[in-house]
């Protein structure tokens, strides 16, 4: 299902802690979402739903896209998360993020509960959307089924961690390339990137690139956010609140690159209405082709707001 949310950001957020959900829900994060998974430890998991309920009923979340990623289908709490928070908090609720997917059965699990629910509780049925984590070896070696497998489907995101403790890569902490004697000569993660963001680009999805760890190297999560819009990505995972901004910069175009997309758009079309196939535009030949690469620039500047 393709979505016009914004998700230059997505700011994790501990459900166990309310302070950290007030503060989410009044900071620049295009999505927030409410972690009951790795953030959380067992004997927290239950308790921290209500805080996740009390949040979406009773916060002021702006325009953000209100989401929560929710234990694996694989764990004992999968259904409860679901349930307890659908249930009473479900009309207040965007998105839920499924994390360790291995195969689309995952995500059928997730929909069909939630279709159940929705029926149930006479909220509009296919409202709320699905973000999926490849995180595991075996979700990327099927990543294009995954990413065709339901309608509720919004967006792909690369879990890099979980990722590289799956494929037995050797890191130096979550998101980082492979330093030292270790060393990788290229973007380690630019395979997996590059085959996730096709699969979702191919099926209407939007691309997330997933969390960098070193909070205090914003030069790191500056150049991994750059390289994954390159490829296609659409935003980043933020796990600390100093990210957020780097996010917002990095996923939006520029007013140059806007200025820029929007004369070569123009002057295609002039080529175009003169009776040409191809126009003259800064010292290269362009033509609908790369119109279509401007368009997109244009496309999103309109959602960024800053066209």
């Amino acid at each position: 299902m393709s979505s016009s949310r914004l998700r230059r950001s997505e700011l994790s957020t501990p459900a166990h802690s309310p302070k950290m959900i007030a503060k989410a829900a009044a900071s620049e994060a295009d999505l927030v979402f409410l972690d009951l998974e790795d953030s959380v430890a067992p004997a927290a998991k239950i308790p921290a739903r209500r805080n996740i309920i009390k949040g979406l009923n009773e916060l002021d979340w702006g325009t953000k896209t209100r989401a929560c990623r929710i234990n694996a289908v694989s764990t004992q709490w999968c259904h409860g998360d679901l349930v307890e928070i659908v249930s009473e908090a479900g009309a207040n609720l965007d998105v839920v993020i499924i994390p360790k997917v291995l195969a689309p059965r995952d995500v059928w699990f997730v929909d069909d509960l939630l279709t159940q629910l929705e029926m149930q509780l006479d909220l509009e049925v296919g409202r709320i959307g699905l973000e999926v984590l490849i995180e595991e070896t075996q979700a990327l070696s099927r990543v294009e089924e995954i990413a065709a497998c339901s309608p509720r489907l919004e967006a792909l995101i690369l879990g890099v961690g979980d990722l590289a403790a799956s494929q037995g890569i050797r890191v130096g902490h979550i998101g980082a390339s492979a330093e030292g004697k270790n060393s990788y000569p290229g973007d380690v993660w630019h395979y997996a990137r590059n085959r996730m963001i096709g699969a979702a680009r191919a099926n209407g999805l939007d691309a997330v690139d997933g969390p960098f760890g070193a909070i205090s190297n914003p030069e790191g999560y500056e150049r991994e956010a750059s390289w994954a819009a390159t490829l296609g990505s659409v935003g980043k995972w933020a796990i600390h609140p100093s990210q957020i901004a780097i996010a917002n910069e990095v996923f939006a175009p520029t007013p140059a690159e806007v200025e820029r997309a929007q004369a070569a758009v123009q002057a295609v079309r002039e080529a175009e209405e003169a009776g040409l196939g191809a126009a003259s535009f800064q010292g290269m030949m362009i033509d609908a082709a790369t119109a279509r690469i401007f368009d997109a620039v244009l496309v999103r500047a309109r959602q960024c707001g800053v066209a």
